[in-house]
Parts: structure tokens; sequence; C-alpha cells
């Protein structure tokens, strides 16, 4: 099904041996191609086209347009399944058959040679094996029986074409046309040779660059700028030229002229994307152009006489011959009334030039950085300031993962650009919830002064920390029906004593530092402690125990854990969208189409017909339907809801909960009790020996144990005496014996030293 327009976002230009990613958009007036590195746009009007082939290359399938002036787009990475889809936008629209071709693959490295347009194709039995662009020919030279081509080289590139030598034998048939020179001259006439032919159209002398530094007396021809200096020569095609860039210095009296170039131009090996030209504003000339025959190409853009300030004849002279738009300061103004920023990038300091489209720094390296690629800005505070932030950082961070960072920008910069930045909607990383104006902002993160010592950043983390835990309060609030939070009263007395540092319904202690710990605290406190250490902690303590939080303990039954609530049978189904409405009609025409799919395949499939779908109105109407009939739904449902009786109040429910926890603690205390429970206590002196029972070599006997006993065993500590409960008895006798199972512990491996 054709549609009016095609869109593929991870497609592939071939430039110069290099596949520059980008998307692909085919509508009824063209083909445009957007690079995604550069933001170049590459248009094809469809009267243009002249034809359009398809064939099998490494990555996929290839779609050549071929233009009427010579001109070749070759777009990779296409599927085998575009093809149909293709073939008919292009019949239907630019009333063009795509024409398939098929490669030789034999491998024969003799054939026959074909000009057509602008490329070379080699042939071997009436199928091309390969196919040069004659516009990638840097150089063509001639030997005896042979032709050797030179070709650009595009510094992104990983493997690079830098020549081909092709034999031409002499003929047999007696004509007098020399082969190797007919193939020379095919060849220059579509290669894409600089030379410096015929005069130029003017010639300014000394002229001062900054990048590549130096004065240069520079040429403009009709298909190239040239810059001859004393050292270097540089040749720049238009076609290479990606924007150009015209600027105000700060102090007013300078012009900067930048202009953007991919492939950059080469100095041994230091590449230079940009050329920056600097022009006095005051500086005033009066030229003549060569224009004999160029009146009707510029339709009247320039003139033969020109005067004026040096800057405006050159950037008329350049957009007119280019074809380029010049790019000037926008709306943004300093704090002092200029178009620019005064900042360091890198080592080098120059400006910034806040852009309707993008920022630019010039001079030292200058950087280039578009909205549509940048993902976040921050306005981060100078590293070292000391408290008293007089200037702030500007970080720009883009999609790709590169980030650049001007920095030492003045404080009263800062409202400027950032209302600037917000009107660009570009998204602002250090923001907070609570920041609504630019002016409160710049007071926290400019705060301080030389001798207020406040740290800005250091508030401001402290801030968004306030605010994490705001968050997680709420969050902990939301789940309070989840969480164990023990009552007072008598029933829970049971449950504090397990979950809660201080047991006592009181706030005043009744016993040491050591009696207020938890069982667990105490066993590993022991474990931990030497008996000498441990002889000193049993020492009464008359210093008053720290008082102590009743604290939720992390341990929780495993019945309290949040269950997912169950979905209502009754709820009426939420409506399907209008994609999901049109999937269910096409996924078995989509499994019928392509046997053995996967479901996140067809997925994939899915949605990329979607895109294509035009006419979406069908199921979009029935989307709506679908939601009405929910909604009519949803209120005769919650209607019901509100008119069916509770079968359980709140006040039924909490007793059933506390009954749980306690049948929970019950069965615990059963278990320690089975542990704790041991011969020991049935007087069973004969199979199994006291605690206090301290073995050795002399004597065996009982009293010479009960000796034993009286010198291992370290001195009690004092207890207040208090009324006690049958519960805390219980507890207590559980407690000693496992004191009594440590101390054996201890003095059974001190028994040697003694």
């Amino acid at each position: 099904m054709a549609t009016d327009v095609l869109e593929y976002n991870d497609i592939y230009l071939l430039v110069r041996g290099a596949l520059n990613d980008g998307r692909l958009k085919l509508h009824k007036g063209g083909v445009i191609f957007r690079a995604n590195k550069t933001g170049k746009v590459d248009q094809v009007a469809f009267a243009d086209i002249e034809s359009v082939q398809w064939m099998r290359v490494a990555r996929g399938f290839e779609l050549k347009v071929s233009l009427t002036n010579g001109v070749q787009f070759k777009f990779e990475g296409f599927k085998e399944s575009d093809f149909d889809q293709l073939s008919a936008f292009m019949k239907k629209h630019f009333l063009i058959d795509v024409e398939e071709v098929d490669l030789s693959v034999k491998g024969w490295n003799w054939g026959v040679a074909k000009f057509k347009g602008s490329s070379l194709a080699f042939e071997v039995d009436e199928k091309p094996a390969f196919i040069v662009p004659l516009k990638d020919v840097s150089q063509a030279t001639t030997g005896k029986n042979e032709v050797t081509l030179e070709f650009h080289q595009h510094d992104d590139a990983q493997i690079c074409l830098m020549e081909m030598r092709f034999y031409i034998p002499a003929t047999t048939d007696g004509s007098t046309e020399d082969p190797v020179k007919h193939f020379h001259e095919q060849v220059l006439q579509k290669a894409d040779i600089i030379q410096a032919t015929g005069d130029a159209i003017v010639t300014l002398p000394d002229v001062a660059c900054l990048t590549p530094r130096g004065r240069y007396s520079m040429k403009v021809f009709p298909s190239f700028l040239q810059l001859h200096g004393k050292t270097y020569d540089y040749k720049i095609p238009y076609t290479s030229v990606l924007r150009l860039f015209l600027l105000p210095h700060k102090d007013q009296r300078f012009m900067f002229f930048v202009v953007s170039m991919d492939p950059p131009i080469k100095q041994g090996q230091t590449r230079y994307p940009f050329l920056i030209i600097q022009f006095e504003k005051d500086f005033l000339v009066a030229c003549w152009l060569n224009l004999q025959e160029l009146n009707e190409k510029y339709e009247g853009k320039i003139t033969q006489e020109m005067s004026g300030p040096i800057y405006e004849i050159v950037s008329r002279l350049m957009k007119a011959v280019i074809g380029r738009r010049i790019t000037v300061p926008g709306t943004f103004k300093s704090h002092a009334g200029i178009s620019c920023i005064t900042c360091s990038y890198k080592a080098g300091s120059g400006m910034l030039y806040p852009l309707e489209r993008g920022f630019i720094f010039v001079h030292k390296p200058p950087v280039h950085v578009r909205f549509d690629e940048i993902s976040s800005v921050n306005f981060a505070r100078v590293q070292g300031g000391g408290g008293s932030s007089r200037s702030f950082d500007f970080e720009v961070e883009t999609k790709s993962g590169a980030t650049y960072v001007f920095s030492s920008i003045e404080k009263e910069e800062y409202i400027k650009l950032f209302d600037f930045v917000s009107g660009k909607n570009l998204r602002i990383k250090n923001t907070g919830k609570n920041k609504g104006s630019s002016a409160k902002y710049e007071d926290e993160l400019m705060a301080g002064s030389d001798e207020d010592t406040h740290d800005a950043y250091l508030a401001q983390v402290k801030a968004e920390g306030a605010e994490r835990d705001e968050d997680d309060s709420d969050s902990s609030e939301g789940d309070s029906d989840v969480s164990f939070a023990p009552e007072s009263g008598a029933e829970d007395q049971d449950i504090r004593e397990e979950f809660e540092s201080d047991p006592s319904s009181s706030e005043s202690g009744s016993g040491s530092e050591q009696e207020e710990k938890p069982k667990f605290k105490k066993e590993m406190e022991k474990k931990k402690k030497s008996p000498e250490k441990k002889r000193k902690s049993s020492e009464p303590s008359t210093s008053k125990p720290p008082k102590k939080k009743a604290k939720v303990a992390a341990e929780k039954p495993e019945g309290n854990k949040k269950k997912k609530a169950k979905k209502d049978k009754d709820a009426p189904k939420r409506p399907m969208t209008a994609y999901m409405l049109w999937m269910n009609d096409i996924r078995a025409k989509i499994k019928e189409d392509n046997p053995g799919i996967s479901v996140t395949e067809l997925s994939k499939k899915a949605g990329e017909m979607w895109k294509t779908v035009g006419d979406k109105t069908k199921w979009q109407e029935k989307a709506q339907e679908a939601k009405k009939k929910y909604e009519e739904d949803m209120k005769a449902y919650k209607a019901k809801k509100a008119n069916e009786p509770d079968d359980k109040s709140e006040e039924e429910s909490k007793p059933k909960k506390k009954g749980a926890v306690k049948e929970f603690m019950d069965k615990k205390k059963e278990n320690n009790k089975k542990k704790t429970s041991s011969p020991r206590k049935s007087g069973d002196s004969q199979k199994f020996k006291s605690a206090e029972f301290v073995e050795t070599d002399d004597s065996s006997s009982e009293n010479e144990g009960d000796k034993a006993k009286s010198k291992a065993k370290p001195k009690a500590k004092a207890k207040p005496e208090k009324a006690k409960s049958k519960k805390d008895s219980d507890e207590e006798s559980e407690e000693e014996v496992e004191e009594s199972e440590e101390e054996e512990e201890d003095i059974s491996d001190g028994s040697d030293s003694d």
C-alpha cells in the first residue's frame, strides 16, 4: 500500500567512502536526508531525479538516486522487504520505475569500462562488478597503457581507497584514436578535480585568518575558494561548506566570518573544520567583479561594482556563490548589551555566541553545537572557588555523550543565559523542583562573598537530599498497612519486647545498659569480647544509659509482606487503543506473510507498518467508541460498589491483625523454650555437668569442680531488687542459660593459661 510519506531512521549516505548515518524522508516533493553528526540536510526535488536503482551491497540493500546534473546519492541500510514499498511510492509520486541491478560476483579483474553520467561502471558478463563515482576522483594520470585514478580521502572512514589503476590494451581495429587518452578525458570531464583555470571572480589581498592562523590572499572562484599564503595553500570546494556565520566581536571593532566545512581542510596532520576570518568593521573597500557570463546564475544578488565595508562585500559574495544562508546572532543580549559571552573553553579564552539554533564558540578551538543534538545543559560552580562564586561554568552535554564545558563566565551573565536556555526549551540538568525563577536559583548558586564561606553547591546537594527524604517519608506513610507499628496496651507488651530495644512502657529503665540491649546484640558483643574485657564489662556501671527511641526491628514476620492487590473480576476492562485494534486485525496477515516470525519481530514489524498507515481514522473512531463505553461501564461499576455494604469495619479488622501477630509471637516463644530446656535443669549431674564446671587434670570430684567454679566465674553484677512478673522471670532464666553457655566457652578457652 503506497503512502504519501516514507521515513527511515537508520539509513547511511555514502560520502567519499564513509557512511554517514542519518534519517531519510520521501515525500511528494522529493527526497530529504539529514545527517545525524553534522546536521547537514540534502534535498532532492522529484523533478531533478533521472533514475533510481536498487542493488544488494555489503550493508543490506542500496538505493541509488541519480540526478539530471550527474550527481548521485547512495543510501544504504535498507532491508529486502522495503523494496515493494519504495517501488510503489516512486511509481505513484515520481512516475519512476525502480530498476533492480544484479552485480557480478565472479571476481574477474577484466571486463568492459562504461561511462554513464557521472559514474564509471566496470562490467563483467554484462553485469557491473563495481561502480566508481567520478566526483570522488581527485586526480587522474596516464601512463603508457594505463590510467591511474586517485580519490579524495575522508577522515572518518576507517578504510580508504587510495588509488585504482586501469590497464587499457591497444586497439586492433586500426583506429588512430588513443584509447588511453580517450579514457583519461572521459574521467576528467566528470571528476572533482580542483583546477585554478581562468581568472577569479575577485581577489582580496592580505586577509587575516585566525584559523588557520596567518595572512592569506583570498581568491573567489565559481566552484571553490582559494587561500594563498607564504607557506600553505588551501582550496575549499563549495560542496564541502556546511554553514556560514557572521559574528560581531565583543569590542564592536571587528567582525568574524566563519565557514564550517566537512570534510575539513588539513595542514599536515592538523584538521581545521572551521575557517575563521577577521575583518575590521570600519575598513571600506571598492572592488570590480569578473562577471562577464555569470549574471544569470546569480540572479542579480551581486553586481560587478561593489563598495562598502569589507565584511559586507565578502558575506554577500559568498552567500551568492556558495548558495548558503548566513547565520547571524539572534535575540540574545548579555548584561553589557552585546551578542556574546566571554568565557574559556579548555585552555583557550574566547566568546560564546548563543544563536537561535545552537551555540558557537570562537575561536580556539572553535566549537559549534546545535540544539537538536543537545541532551541537557548544566550551570555549575567554579571548583575551588572558596565560597566566593564570582563566576560559573556552563556545561553542554550532547546526545552522543560528549560534554563541552565553558568556564569562567561572569556572575552577571547568569540570568540572561538562564532565561535564554529556558526559552529554547533545553533541559537544565541541576534545577530542582522549587527553582521557579532564575533569580532565586542564582542566589543559591552564587551565594557567598570573600568573608562568607558558604558552599552553594553543598547547600544545593543538601536541598536535593531533603527532597528525596520527603519523598521517602511520603512513600513510607503510604505503606502504613504493611509496616508494623505496635500500639500502647497490655496485650502489645509481648510485641514490644520482641521488636523494641526498650520493652518497658515507661521511659525510666530498671536495669543497666547491658539489660536494655536486645538478645542478638548481646550475643554479638559477647563473641567479640575477650575474657578480660568481659570481666570489666560485668562490673556495675554508674553512668545513666542513653535514652533510645523505639524502633521497629528490620526483621518482620513473613505474614506482614506487602501483597499485590487482587483485581476485581467485575470491574470493566480498559479499552484498547487504535494501534491495538489495528494490530488485532493485521496480526494474522503478518504471521502468514512471515512464517516462523517471533513475537518480538512481529511487534517490531507491526510498529513499522503502523507508521506507514496513511488513514487511521477508522481505528481511531473505534478506539473512541470503546473509550466512551468504558467510561459508562466504569460509572455504573463505581455506583454499584458504593451501594454495596462493607463486610468488615475497620475496628473489626484491627484485632484480627493483632491476633495474627500475637499468635506468631507465642509460637516463637514456645520454640525458644524448647531450645533452652536442657537436661541440666533436671538435676542429672552424672551425665550433664553444669556450665560453671571447669575440668582440670588434677581432680574430677564435684568439690574440686566447685572450687574451680568459684575461681573462674567472674564477679556478678549487683542488680537492684524489683518485683518481677512471671514473664520477666522466664526471660531472665533464658538469658542466664545463654550467658552460662558463653561463660563456659570463655572459661574453657582460658583454662590452659590459668
